[in-house]
């Protein structure tokens, strides 16, 4: 009856005609199916885990929003991450095609652990030791990663091409009971555990706090005041599915809650807060919410703020960005050799899961080489009220809060795993305590608190404009 009483609500707050507008803000919103071929393996965890079928569609949904000359999109994909080398080219591609510059461009992973392993060490690994023993990759029968560049510029070209006179309506709203929970704990013997166990006596409390917040952001249609497309922020890893189905994860049920409500030709987007140590599992009980009753929630909670949005109005689209030179991990040339030794026996049993993601991370930094790395940061304004900021790899969730807290909008939505995934970027308290997420970074301490400044900094020259 509750989630009923939401919807109706929502529906009956589209009904009316708007008397502020979004000025002469154009968006353009377009979905495309990026769904690789059945048998591929499957990304999220620490072995080889081979695809059986899909249970639903991976996407790569558009937004484009438009005002004068100005442009700029952003790219919201069904994947664990976004390699450098697909971001760029695809950006490139996308901005031959349409005339968005590049830099205006943003190309996001949701970060769903039910997608393709296409990148990185782990995949560099199984792809490898295939052909060595059948001459072929028998689990990677196309160039996904070519097809996937073709999709994200076409996805862009078809939204810009969708694009029409829109209002926008922009909010924050908070689950109840709520989603998130930290999953690095403090135990009684001092030290800091990642996912340390449900109900386990051991545990003091969680180590740091979580983003409860639900970032909201519609679209419609101006002329007809028709729904086109809802983005959705929340920081909460999308590891609530397992086993060998694609799957969006929790934003799949989030999208058929919001079309069951919205209708069908809504196009549900969503964006991964920071939320580099946020999960779903609440360690003080025994059950675990499924994938279903998160999106759920989540979906009725969106339908619930609808009525209470407030306009974007006096809509002043711009778009700018920075670079972090971040210092990378070092290593020496027996850690190099061990790490190597290790990856080679991943997902066996043979080697401990710390070792494992050490592994990773040193083949990783192998592979990238040098010894920094050029992290981008892109902030978007779109109001004198509201701002996104996008930012590389999986975020450690104070920063994210640190970004919001000091931006001079009243709304500021800050989407991780843009461009680029390294991996995690913890705060510099979580440096000092360890654990998988410290083990698994490629960049060292100070990183992300480099980042906040950068994005804050950049949140400030737009406000100022």
């Amino acid at each position: 009856m509750r989630r009923r009483t939401r919807i109706a609500a929502a529906i009956l707050a589209l009904s009316g005609i708007r008397l502020v507008r979004a000025a002469d803000v154009s968006v353009g919103v377009a979905a495309e199916d990026i769904t690789p071929p059945k048998g591929w393996r499957m990304a999220g965890y620490f072995s080889e885990r081979i695809n059986t079928g899909t249970h639903d569609p991976l996407a790569a949904k558009a937004i484009v929003f438009a005002q004068g000359d100005g442009r700029a999109a952003l790219v919201f994909c069904d994947l664990i991450g976004i390699p450098l080398r697909v971001s760029r080219e695809a950006r490139r591609r996308a901005s031959e095609t349409t005339g968005i510059p590049a830099a205006n461009i943003a190309i996001l992973a949701t970060h769903t652990h039910t997608g393709p392993l296409f990148f990185g060490p782990l995949r560099e690994h199984f792809h490898q030791t295939a052909i060595a023993k059948e001459g072929r990759d028998p689990h990677e029968p196309i160039d996904y990663s070519a097809a996937l560049v073709d999709k994200i510029a076409r996805v862009v070209a078809r939204a810009q091409a969708a694009a029409r006179p829109a209002e926008i309506d922009v909010g924050t709203a908070v689950p109840s009971p709520p989603l998130s929970f930290n999953r690095r704990y403090r135990m009684k013997d001092g030290s800091v555990k990642f996912n340390p166990g449900q109900q386990n006596p051991d545990i003091v409390g969680p180590a740091g706090p979580i983003d409860p917040a639900v970032g909201v952001l519609l679209f419609r249609e101006r002329e007809q005041q028709r729904p086109v497309a809802v983005l959705t922020v929340f920081a909460m890893h999308p590891d609530t599915t397992g086993g060998t189905e694609y799957s969006a994860d929790y934003p799949f049920y989030l999208q058929e809650t919001l079309r069951a409500a919205l209708g069908g030709d809504v196009v549900s987007v969503f964006g991964t807060g920071t939320c580099g140590e946020i999960n779903h599992i609440d360690v003080n009980r025994k059950d675990r919410p499924t994938p279903r009753a998160i999106g759920n929630t989540l979906g009725e909670t969106v339908l619930a703020a609808i009525p209470k949005l407030r306009p974007v109005a006096d809509a002043r689209l711009r778009a700018t960005g920075a670079t972090v030179e971040a210092a990378l991990h070092r290593y020496t040339a027996e850690q190099e050799a061990e790490a190597a030794k290790n990856l080679a026996q991943v997902g066996t049993g043979k080697v401990p899961f710390l070792k494992e993601a050490e592994a990773c991370r040193i083949m990783d930094l192998k592979a990238r080489k040098g010894s920094t790395l050029a992290l981008e940061v892109q902030a978007f304004r779109l109001s004198r009220d509201v701002a996104i900021v996008t930012l590389p790899s999986e975020i450690f969730v104070e920063l994210g809060l640190a970004i919001r807290k000091a931006s001079p909008f009243k709304t500021t939505f800050v989407i991780e795993l843009a461009n680029d995934g390294i991996g995690y970027i913890p705060t510099k308290k979580a440096f000092t305590e360890g654990s998988y997420e410290v083990i698994n970074s490629r960049v060292q301490s100070g990183t992300g608190e480099k980042l906040v400044d950068a994005a804050v900094k950049l949140l400030k020259e737009l406000s100022s404009q």
